[in-house]
């Protein structure tokens, strides 16, 4: 499970973007059950979002489907790579911070801890 945080003052419509990334970026409707949506796309066998403590942060918990790391390299490759590409997608949608912005405040994050 990894904790994002969301951009300062996109917080109040943070559980739209959940929702709306999962049909607009995988082109899924999530199940939801009490706040938690999740659903299943390419390599990930499932994909849980949630809003933090009031909507500062967002947490993803993602498992790998297996059976895609079985198929032969050229077929696995493809969908681990689209799925990378709209995983990705989905972050910057929901956190409102650009991949590399994610990266700059998880090292600073860790350095912290240290």
């Amino acid at each position: 499970m990894q904790e994002y945080e969301v951009k300062r003052g996109n917080t109040s419509d943070l559980e739209d973007r959940i929702k709306s990334g999962f049909t607009d970026i995988f082109g899924l409707n999530p199940e939801s059950n009490g706040g938690h949506y999740s659903a299943s796309y390419g390599s990930m066998k499932k994909i849980e979002v949630w809003a933090g403590e009031k909507n500062k942060t967002v947490f993803v918990d993602t498992v790998t489907d297996s059976e895609v790391l079985s198929l032969p390299d050229s077929e696995a490759d493809k969908i681990i790579l689209d799925t990378n590409k709209k995983f990705r997608q989905y972050l910057d949608l929901i956190t409102c911070f650009t991949t590399k912005e994610r990266v700059k405040r998880a090292k600073k994050a860790a350095e912290k801890d240290d």
